[in-house]
């Protein structure tokens, strides 16, 4: 391949053809393909190579600490959990495409948060933008945005997440205003897009940090009118035996 051409597919971002330019004339020298089929072929190949680069951008872009799937939770050493449910609910995907809520309710170490994990990897791999924050890194870019006027834009950018996986809400205490705030994106986000939440406290128990009665009762209607929750509180700690879940 001379160097005008080789420039051509750089500058078409073609890399799968050039990477593999040299395999692609050897299949056809060997005229096992006709050339209707070696050029579908080649489009395939360059067309599935895209798609996995726009999946681990996505993956990246959402910030995933850990990356846990499905396959590898550990369900029998939970037998509390119900796993023909939450496998129906990951295999029939309706928690995006209905934008419903899922909500993991549970002790410390149960595996919430790798549950979570697997679910919003999934919606990635299909094709969704994704992420994972904290709840206390989330209230508190909230509440920094107020300082320099960008609330708005970072509720813009966090409401228009497909799949947006809260981790630990329950773990701090918030300031009305960052209340205020997570109420309104909350708010944006419903019935809209999908929204994941681990918590280690009973919905009974969100207004001891939330210190706002009126705004929980509001906000947990809104979370659970259209969602999925997943009750692991007589779930046992995975992490002494198996490490951090």
């Amino acid at each position: 391949m001379d160097e005008q051409f080789t420039q051509m597919l750089k500058y078409l971002r073609l890399s799968g053809l050039l990477s593999n330019w040299d395999r692609y004339l050897s299949i056809a020298q060997k005229g096992n393909y006709s050339h209707t089929r070696l050029l579908e072929y080649v489009v395939e190949q360059e067309y599935n190579l895209k798609k996995e680069n726009a999946r681990k951008m996505r993956i990246t872009r959402a910030r995933i600490p850990e990356k846990y799937v499905i396959e590898t939770f550990p369900f029998d050493r939970q037998p509390q959990l119900n796993k023909k449910k939450i496998l129906n609910m990951y295999d029939g995907f309706d928690y995006v495409e209905k934008c419903r809520n899922l909500i993991f309710m549970g002790p410390t170490g149960t595996g919430k948060t790798g549950l979570a994990t697997a679910f919003l990897t999934h919606a990635i791999d299909r094709g969704y933008n994704g992420r994972f924050i904290a709840f206390a890194e989330l209230v508190e870019q909230l509440y920094q945005s107020v300082a320099d006027h960008t609330e708005a834009h970072v509720i813009k950018k966090f409401a228009a997440t497909d799949c947006l996986l809260i981790d630990e809400l329950g773990y701090v205490e918030v300031e009305p205003v960052q209340v205020g705030l997570f109420f309104t994106l909350m708010s944006r986000r419903h019935q809209k897009k999908t929204t994941l939440i681990t918590s280690n406290l009973g919905f009974s128990q969100w207004s001891s940090f939330l210190k706002n009665d009126h705004l929980t009762a509001a906000l947990i209607d809104r979370l659970t009118e259209n969602s999925h929750v997943i009750n692991m509180r007589n779930c046992v700690s995975l992490r002494s035996k198996l490490g951090t879940i």
